[in-house]
């Protein structure tokens, strides 16, 4: 089993654990250091450019493919990657995903002047479209569905920020990026903090299966 975008690798390696020969790739080093580790192989390679041929049984992702902007170099390696009648399975950020969050972002970049659209770098397919890529390329799909995940967030806003946002802050001087920042954190007050004070991540995922002809 293949599992492009397998980051520290702990998912990776709780199917490995049930006796599946598993390999994990990704473009981090830092990351794929902590999945071997973990006792998880590994391979230093992008997903968007997969060089395997009919090597897989299966290939299984998880919140990784919305990181890849190019879907349809993804998914053409992956069907080049499978066997027939192999398996593709997985589940990332789906059209909505952190829709509240982004627009925020960008609007909290717009008030500096600065064009937040084109600093988004994720890639939230709807399931008609994933579903159409996937066929163009061989694939049944048995399953494309959005599933609204509303997630707490322990850290509050101000944590998810300050680990997900960095490509929408990447070069800002620190005054410049701490306003963008506060920008967000008060225009996401009313919708995505409770009464209480606690945070919840507007997340929908886009949950797939598909075979190889």
């Amino acid at each position: 089993m293949l599992d492009p975008g397998c980051g520290d690798g702990t998912l990776t390696s709780e199917i490995g654990g049930r006796e599946a020969e598993v390999l994990g790739v990704d473009s981090s080093a830092e990351l794929l250091e902590a999945a071997r580790a973990r006792g998880v192989p590994t391979q230093r390679m992008d997903g968007q450019a997969l060089t395997f041929e009919a090597e897989f049984d299966a290939v299984f992702t998880n919140a990784a493919l919305h990181w890849m902007r190019d879907h349809d170099a993804v998914v053409r390696g992956v069907s080049r990657a499978l066997r027939p009648g192999g398996r593709f399975v997985g589940e990332f950020g789906g059209h909505g995903n952190v829709a509240a969050i982004v627009t925020a972002l960008v609007a909290a970049l717009g008030h500096q002047g600065l064009d937040g659209a084109a600093r988004i770098p994720w890639v939230f397919p709807t399931p008609q479209e994933w579903r159409r890529r996937l066929e163009e390329q061989g694939f049944e799909v048995r399953l494309a569905v959005l599933i609204p995940r509303p997630t707490p967030l322990p850290t509050g806003m101000e944590g998810w920020l300050a680990t997900f946002a960095n490509p929408f802050v990447s070069g800002l001087a620190p005054p410049e990026r701490e306003a963008v920042l506060a920008e967000a954190v008060r225009l996401l007050m009313l919708t995505l903090r409770a009464q209480d004070g606690s945070w919840t991540a507007d997340y929908v995922r886009l949950r797939f299966a598909a075979l190889l002809a």
